[in-house]
């Protein structure tokens, strides 16, 4: 039972070595994504509502004849109405309601002008880029052709350059917070997949681990007990 013992106590430190470094990472990576209200990251505060809509004339609809659609909304945008347009394979185009004209996609310049009308921080615009469908930035992950709106407090907006939608807001601590996710889940790269070799393989022995000291325990308080017994 002596060499047992001491055979499960030796697998027990090794283990407990190898589990000890994702157990910092979970711990340290949970602390951080619990140290803020998860509104506060998200940038909830910096985003007020759109303006209510107001037309002064008739609605004229979009110039669209025989074209099927998918939907069709009528949204508010910085200089007014404007409508939706979603094409049945997925495809975005905003119209005039005043006279129903298609219009085209959004410029740098549309893309800040959406973000300031609904902006309620206190930073600047430090910079307007177009991102790509198909490598879309890190902090965005969506494949849609959309404008970056870097402030210069770190904050970032995304505008869909075809609907001028703000789909995303990306906070200089949300940033921080998406890379101590993917180290939680220990994809660092995509910081999406959740049941990489990683996590699987550093669970299982952590669960090992744990077991181990379950047996462990009672074996040590026995031997405990009779050294006491005999002392």
């Amino acid at each position: 039972m002596g060499a047992f013992r001491s055979r499960l106590r030796r697998w027990h430190i090794w283990l407990g070595w190898i589990v000890a470094v994702p157990f910092l990472l979970w711990t340290v990576s949970g602390l951080v994504m619990v140290w803020k209200p998860i509104e506060e990251v998200r940038g909830n505060h910096l985003m007020a509502e759109p303006k209510p809509m107001r037309m002064a004339g008739v609605l004229v609809p979009p110039a669209l004849a025989g074209v099927q659609l998918r939907s069709l909304t009528l949204e508010q945008r910085a200089d007014g109405p404007r409508w939706v347009i979603t094409l049945p394979d997925g495809t975005t185009r905003l119209a005039s309601p005043e006279s129903g004209a298609l219009m085209p996609a959004l410029s740098a310049a549309d893309a800040a002008r959406e973000v300031m009308a609904r902006y309620s921080g206190t930073a600047k615009v430090r910079s307007v880029t177009r991102t790509d469908a198909e490598d879309p930035p890190l902090d965005l992950r969506r494949p849609i052709a959309a404008w970056q709106v870097a402030m210069d407090d770190g904050a970032h907006f995304y505008v869909d350059a075809a609907s001028g939608d703000i789909v995303a807001r990306r906070t200089a601590w949300w940033r921080f917070y998406d890379f101590m996710w993917g180290l939680h889940i220990m994809d660092p790269t995509t910081r999406e997949d959740t049941h990489n070799p990683w996590i699987v393989g550093f669970g299982i022995a952590a669960l090992v681990t744990t077991i181990l000291a379950l047996i462990m325990l009672p074996l040590t308080l026995r031997r405990r007990r009779k050294s006491r017994d005999t002392a």
